[in-house]
């Protein structure tokens, strides 16, 4: 046995169609690809949702819906996240570059601080936007809330 001998094992392997070579192989002629039409035509490619010529379902079906141009997209961080990283750090003021640091927000995000949970420390919270119940939260506990541009 040698890298010269070795062979595929037996009926493993075929040899592949060989189309257009003469009438004689039973594959010349139209080469498999039957008579006229698109797809025998060399340099054919279906396009993305073709249906043969019908109006494609993406045609059919109306256009819906709205994307507003202008929202604003907020990470939300709930009191209870807020709560755990001032006491796990004993933090008296969060901003967001704890929060980027704790790995809560990239740096690119927007924070909008939720009332979810509760706050028992006293903490300075910096965000760029609060709900109400949050931001009452914070400062019943004597902390200051200060919204970012």
């Amino acid at each position: 046995m040698s890298l010269s001998n070795l062979r595929p094992a037996e009926g493993s392997t075929k040899t592949g169609k060989r189309i257009g070579r003469g009438t004689g192989s039973g594959l010349g002629g139209t080469s498999t690809r039957g008579h006229k039409g698109a797809k025998s035509r060399s340099g054919y490619s279906k396009k993305i949702g073709f249906e043969g010529g019908q109006m494609p379902i993406q045609r059919r079906l109306p256009k819906f819906g709205f994307k507003n141009i202008n929202r604003v997209e907020y990470k939300a961080i709930n009191l209870d996240v807020l709560q755990r990283l001032a006491e796990t750090k004993k933090l008296a003021k969060i901003d967001i570059q704890t929060l980027i640091d704790a790995g809560f927000i990239s740096s690119n995000q927007l924070v909008k601080i939720l009332g979810n949970g509760a706050v028992t420390t006293k903490v300075d919270v910096e965000a760029h936007a609060f709900s109400k119940t949050a931001e009452a939260a914070i400062q019943a506990i004597g902390g200051t809330v200060t919204k970012l541009k």
